[in-house]
């Protein structure tokens, strides 16, 4: 028995607290730590420039928020097309207060973290609106509803001049423990808060998806007729399913903010949506860990994509804008290829995986 603590040699569990655990054996629960603390500790040893951190803070601001979108198409099976402007929602919430009081005001240069939060619940108030019509509408009605929410918010944001219509909204260099944080840690600054908050969302999530609530979402998901006939609400479900996901997405979008230094209309398109939604396949509906493998291979091809559009250019005529046509081209074929040949996304290699590693060498 001591053996099965450190090796999963078989399913042991003869509690529900068992079966709920984070981690099952300690084998587990230490390659993790150490996984964490490398990520900790990596910036440090193997500094890089500023372009790359930059690079690495928009793939954990986006894991933040395809988490969010996994919760409500993946564990929900809720199509929504309109994440961007969730994420938006909480950004222009943190703009809101910088247009009013000023970016350098003392509530958004030092209380950026309960600002943060505010662009959270703000989130998942218009996350809870939107879920509203889930009580009555399914599948491409829904998908079409999300839709129409993020073509209202762009002109909304477009029209009001207290937004600039559109245009950039500046907000002030965060403060902390030793003072304003300079341009030189500003990349490294957001990356350790960003991995913060990762470890706190994904830890809580995990949590979630392992109590009744979080069964909820997959019950919906599977069959809501035979959720409803077991006890549950399956539109209370779906609206609560759109208001986590809004949350986080807010919390991005916050986050997204403060790594800028300010918030434009071209940041939360439905181009960005469509990112959102590619990131969530590609990375494997339903599956937490699919939540981060998914951002990091859509911002590893959509740099590969302009690297290719600038050696394109230097060949073809000006007027032919490769960049324009080849960036949605791009999504839309990995979008395909992934629906019709790996419909699990990269989460499933990584579960195949860790099988051969807890069967070998044993084949059979």
């Amino acid at each position: 028995m001591a053996v099965n603590q450190w090796l999963a040699t078989g399913n042991y569990f003869t509690t529900y607290q068992q079966e709920q655990r984070t981690f099952s054996t300690h084998l587990d629960r230490s390659i993790f730590s150490i996984f964490l603390l490398s990520l900790f500790v990596w910036p440090i040893l193997f500094p890089l420039s500023n372009t790359y951190m930059f690079v690495i803070d928009n793939v954990l601001i986006a894991v933040v928020a395809v988490i969010g979108l996994n919760l409500v198409t993946g564990f929900a099976g809720l199509i929504s097309i309109g994440h961007a402007a969730f994420v938006g929602i909480g950004a222009y919430t943190i703009a809101s207060f910088s247009q009013v009081l000023g970016d350098s005001h003392i509530l958004i240069t030092h209380f950026w973290p309960l600002l943060i939060l505010l662009g959270g619940f703000a989130g998942a108030f218009f996350g809870a609106i939107v879920g509203l019509p889930a009580l009555r509408l399914k599948h491409l009605y829904l998908a079409i509803a999300t839709l129409s929410f993020q073509m209202i918010f762009e002109w909304f944001i477009q029209s009001m001049t207290f937004f600039n219509q559109g245009q950039t909204i500046y907000i002030g260099r965060a403060f902390f423990l030793t003072g304003e944080v300079g341009r030189k840690n500003h990349y490294l600054f957001w990356y350790y808060i960003v991995l913060i908050v990762i470890v706190l969302v994904g830890f809580g999530v995990r949590n979630l998806l392992k109590t009744r609530y979080g069964r909820c979402l997959v019950a919906v998901r599977d069959n809501d007729r035979a959720a409803d006939a077991m006890g549950m609400h399956p539109g209370l479900t779906k609206v609560y399913a759109f208001a986590l996901a809004g949350f986080l997405a807010g919390v991005a979008g916050g986050l997204h903010a403060y790594l800028y230094r300010g918030v434009g209309f071209e940041s939360f398109t439905l181009h960005h949506s469509i990112s959102y939604l590619a990131m969530a396949i590609v990375g494997g509906l339903g599956t937490l860990n699919g939540s981060f493998w998914g951002p990091a291979a859509i911002q590893f091809l959509d740099l590969q994509v302009e690297n290719l559009a600038e050696l394109a250019g230097q060949f073809l005529p000006s007027s032919m804008n490769i960049a324009t046509a080849l960036r949605p081209f791009t999504f839309g074929l990995v979008i395909v290829l992934f629906l019709m040949f790996e419909p699990r996304g990269i989460a499933n290699w990584w579960r195949i995986v860790k099988s051969y590693t807890k069967l070998w060498p044993f084949r059979y």
